[in-house]
């Protein structure tokens, strides 16, 4: 457990740092924050894609960057956690709503044991996970996620577009996914 309470203020600390330090050129980029609480960056105030690449749960590796051109939607979850089991659900059906749109999803698995991991997600989704049991992954993005489940939404050019940090509901994940996923991407990128 204090494990857990470590990388939960861990998390929190860089989310703070990242969403303080957010310039550029002394040009200050800002995200806004909706009333529900979720993060949302216009596309010309993102910035560098995160690198997010590992292990997956079921054996071999991935790397984001291999689906650049897609929208990627990333869901931090373990199996101890009620609210990620509250919306796995949720997520396959938007997973399933939006692949045909460019849509890819990708689950990080942390803070668990692979076999319960396995378990958990078995029936549950059709799209991959990391395996990351030290939440390493987390503090790869600009604005890390603090609490479990979260979910982060990474435009066609792999930067962040969209943190939620709680748990998801279809009909409130799918307008965010679909808008970004009819984004035109900006001048320089494929």
């Amino acid at each position: 457990m204090n494990a857990r309470r470590w990388t939960a203020g861990l998390l929190a600390t860089v989310a703070a740092v990242a969403l303080v330090g957010c310039t550029s050129q002394g040009q200050e980029k800002t995200c806004t924050t909706t009333s529900d609480g979720i993060i949302e960056c216009a596309p010309d105030q993102r910035s560098t894609p995160p690198k997010l690449a590992g292990e997956l749960l079921t054996g071999g590796s991935y790397d984001v960057s291999q689906a650049r051109g897609q929208v990627i939607v990333v869901n931090f979850w373990g199996s101890w956690c009620a609210p990620c089991r509250a919306e796995a659900d949720d997520l396959e059906a938007t997973y399933q709503a939006t692949k045909g749109s460019g849509v890819t999803f990708l689950g990080i698995n942390v803070q668990d044991q692979r076999d319960k991991a396995k378990a958990f997600e078995e029936g549950r989704v059709t799209y991959p996970s990391l395996f990351d049991p030290p939440s390493k992954l987390a503090l790869a993005l600009d604005i890390p996620p603090n609490t479990v489940p979260a979910t982060v939404v990474l435009d066609r050019e792999g930067r962040i577009a969209s943190v939620i940090r709680a748990a998801v509901k279809q009909e409130g994940l799918q307008p965010i996914v679909e808008r970004i996923a009819a984004e035109q991407p900006s001048s320089g990128s494929r």
